[in-house]
């Protein structure tokens, strides 16, 4: 089944989440949509230093928004932040050294965060892709504590943040490599299995998925999201599968297009009207499973994620 669903997927993906495939959506896109001002509204953008996070932080900044940085190394985030104060001409960039790895970390980052500052939309945005089995500090597996447990319990915690808010959002980006795995919740941290990167990936990315589905039903008054944002030529991408980009090349998105439906959906007014906990794809809600591909989960499984996720948090808190 996993060999059907990924011959599906990139045969999918050479049609839909190359550069010919955003020009070819974009063709439908409505300019408008992102021709917003956004002044007096505060943005959070978990990995903003790099690739689509900084992309997504520069085009918010250029439109007046305050952007709060989410990063892990201070010196290339110091670097991004002066770039983007430079060039968008916006001094409301303020930077946040956090190991998104650590849920320790994110409790303390958050609970002095809400005593400075408001917020109305966070992206998240930061996430790795390890290739080798590799523990945090606190005995996590990286991947699943950057990309899933990271991503609960940031979250989690800025919920009732958002919720005192005009328009409030939360968009994770995740991606379209999810549609290969079915929830599973049997060994979340690749302790039991031969351990793949890169599907240890797609199964954390599915997490972020059912997480935004629950989190809408859960919270209505934010609008939550999820988003595919194509196969893009980023440095997480050239450094993590160096084979897919050197197969790829000139086939890849630029960061700007793989930010498109990421500022869509914090910005645009058009994006809010869509219904809460939906996957995008170059503006655009899609199917979160492929045909016949038996990917679909039960309220039961879905449940012990949050289950565990919760478990683990308070663990840290």
């Amino acid at each position: 089944m996993l060999l059907y669903r990924s011959a599906v997927w990139f045969a999918k993906g050479l049609r839909e989440y190359t550069k010919s495939g955003y020009e070819s959506a974009s063709k439908d896109f409505i300019p408008d949509d992102l021709e917003v001002q956004v002044p007096g509204r505060a943005f959070m953008v978990t990995g903003g230093n790099s690739g689509i996070g900084k992309a997504t932080a520069f085009e918010i900044a250029k439109r007046g928004g305050t952007v709060h940085l989410v990063c892990r190394d201070q010196n290339r985030a110091e670097g991004a932040r002066g770039e983007i104060i430079r060039e968008s001409g916006n001094q409301n960039i303020f930077l946040h050294i956090v190991d998104l790895s650590d849920p320790k970390t994110i409790w303390k980052f958050v609970e002095n965060f809400k005593q400075e500052h408001t917020l109305n939309v966070l992206i998240n945005n930061a996430g790795c892709m390890v290739n080798k089995r590799e523990l945090t500090e606190d005995g996590l597996e990286k991947n699943f504590a950057t990309n899933t447990l990271g991503v609960y319990v940031l979250t989690t915690a800025l919920i009732p943040v958002l919720e005192k808010e005009h328009d409030p959002r939360v968009v994770t980006v995740s991606s379209g490599g999810m549609l290969v795995q079915k929830l599973s919740t049997d060994d979340l941290q690749s302790e039991r299995t031969a351990f793949d990167g890169t599907m240890v990936y797609a199964q954390n990315k599915r997490q972020q998925v059912v997480l935004t589905e629950r989190w809408a039903r859960a919270h209505p008054a934010i609008h939550f999201s999820c988003m595919h944002p194509g196969w893009v030529d980023t440095p997480g991408v050239r450094l993590s599968m160096p084979g897919f980009h050197a197969r790829l090349g000139a086939r890849l998105r630029s960061e700007a297009q793989g930010a498109d439906t990421v500022l869509w959906l914090a910005l645009a007014p058009t994006a809010a009207a869509q219904p809460s906990g939906r996957f995008f794809q170059d503006r655009k809600p899609v199917p979160t499973h492929l045909p016949l591909a038996r990917t679909s989960s039960s309220p039961a499984e879905e449940e012990k994620l949050i289950e565990i996720l919760e478990e683990l948090a308070q663990r840290f808190k």
